[in-house]
């Protein structure tokens, strides 16, 4: 029980980073230098969280040689899933773009589960646990689009994305959905190799900098912090801690629950924190009230998680 609570509140702590980010990307004027401000404090406070319990940030060098080269990859995946969901939110609009990397997500934690991928906890998919993960993609689907879905119905004027190439993006939706599960798996694996999960998301989190370092060199950013009316706020800072709150939370609970659990654990957790953060406007975002179709899509979300752990 307490490694669902655990998946639930970092869960929540999601949104509230993506909004923190999307304030730092005004302040410095481009989302890759963002997410590599974020990804870079993430790595030092890891690094300084190891150092307290570990004493050390190293660890044996035989592990390149014993260990296969996909438990390293894991932070590269995480820049991947970033990068896509940058790409996607022009393409797909803010609906699309939630939805079908959470069910690459699904699909990938299920797939992972059932064959024991990445040295990962097994778990058979059964029937009942195929419609558990139904009624978390239903619950989401009703959480952040069928508010979009009862205005077109109505033929009310929203903003659609253009059709062309569109199951392009949304595969690509999928696909970084799949890597982004793919990549909880890996660090899963990675804690238990260094007998660590704090080390395997500080390891995670460097990897994921070194990344978004050769990212930014090749499209030659301009650090420079943007003048604000209102300045800059404190907590503009403080995304990557939570983000490395995020991994390292995915890291622990990954051997206890298996990847598909953890995944739909997590989702309902950040569905939570997008209305939360939505409904009172936490971190300069716009308030959205909260209503009685997204209340039941966290309703159906907690029902397919239930009958995931039960069976």
């Amino acid at each position: 029980m307490l490694a669902v609570i655990i998946g639930v509140i970092i869960g929540i702590g999601l949104p509230m980073q993506t909004s923190i980010n999307a304030r730092l990307k005004v302040s410095l004027g481009s989302p890759f230098l963002a997410s590599l401000t974020s990804f870079a404090l993430g790595t030092i406070f890891l690094a300084l969280i190891t150092l307290f319990i570990n004493h050390t940030i190293f660890f044996s060098s035989n592990l390149f040689s014993s260990q296969p080269i996909w438990i390293w990859i894991g932070g590269f995946l995480g820049v991947i899933y970033l990068t896509s969901n940058i790409l996607l939110f022009p393409k797909l609009g803010s609906v699309q773009t939630v939805i079908f990397p959470i069910l690459g997500q699904i699909i990938m934690g299920l797939v992972i589960d059932n064959f024991g991928l990445f040295q990962s906890k097994q778990a058979s998919l059964t029937i009942t646990r195929t419609f558990g993960a139904i009624l978390v993609i239903l619950g989401v689907i009703f959480i952040v689009g069928m508010d979009t879905i009862i205005r077109k119905f109505h033929k009310q004027n929203i903003d659609e994305p253009k059709s062309q190439g569109l199951w392009i993006w949304r595969t690509l939706g999928i696909v970084a959905g799949m890597l982004g599960a793919s990549q909880t798996a890996i660090n899963g694996h990675l804690g238990v190799v260094l007998n660590s999960s704090v080390k395997a998301a500080f390891i995670s989190f460097l990897v994921g900098t070194l990344t978004l370092i050769v990212l930014n060199l090749i499209l030659h950013p301009k650090l420079q912090i943007q003048k604000s009316t209102t300045g800059n706020p404190w907590w503009m800072w403080i995304g990557g801690i939570i983000g490395a709150l995020f991994v390292f939370g995915n890291t622990y609970l990954v051997p206890i629950l298996g990847t598909g659990l953890a995944v739909v654990i997590i989702l309902v957790g950040q569905m939570t924190g997008s209305l939360l953060v939505d409904q009172f406007g936490l971190l300069e975002s716009n308030k959205n009230p909260i209503t009685p179709i997204q209340i039941i899509g966290i309703l159906v979300m907690i029902a397919g998680v239930s009958l995931i752990r039960l069976f």
